[in-house]
């Protein structure tokens, strides 16, 4: 003779075995509201759209920030438009002007001084006087990784 019970989620009345009762079952209407009842977690609302998500108890105490998201994506737009801004990024150098852009906008064609390579992938820009805040023109070369490497490294390649 079947059992009556009430969910253990969902308050909906089902028909259960009396052995699973005995055994310790029979709380849940489903499988759906087991898995509901497994959670021991907390809904969260995500610190950029607002969204709600469910986070396990182990990822709650993983913040470092204790600033909740609902994917990775929205993670990534908080962690690069507020945290790592300006001084706080990681390759912060002063805010100056990159002279990258500044020999761009020159008639100086972007060519390595030194072995002559045309691959614009490879080429870095050399401050001749080796002064990074100095950013006139003629004070900047093109030059190869490698040979960029040269010169910094063994003062006889210049």
């Amino acid at each position: 003779m079947p059992l009556v019970r009430k969910c253990k989620v969902c308050k909906k009345e089902f028909k259960t075995k009396p052995y699973w009762v005995k055994i310790g079952g029979g709380k849940y209407c489903s499988k759906w509201c087991h898995y509901q009842g497994l959670k021991t977690g907390k809904t969260i609302v995500c610190f950029i759209c607002k969204k709600e998500a469910y986070k396990s108890i182990k990822n709650l105490g993983r913040s470092k920030s204790k600033k909740y998201f609902c994917s990775k994506s929205c993670q990534a737009i908080w962690r690069n438009s507020i945290v790592y801004i300006g001084e706080n990024h990681p390759n912060w150098r002063g805010g100056e002007s990159t002279y990258k852009n500044i020999l761009l906008r020159t008639k100086i064609l972007p060519i390595c001084s030194k072995c002559r390579t045309k691959d614009k992938r490879v080429l870095a820009v050399h401050h001749l006087d080796r002064n990074r805040k100095n950013n006139k023109v003629e004070n900047l070369i093109w030059l190869c990784h490698n040979c960029h490497h040269l010169i910094h490294h063994y003062p006889q390649e210049k």
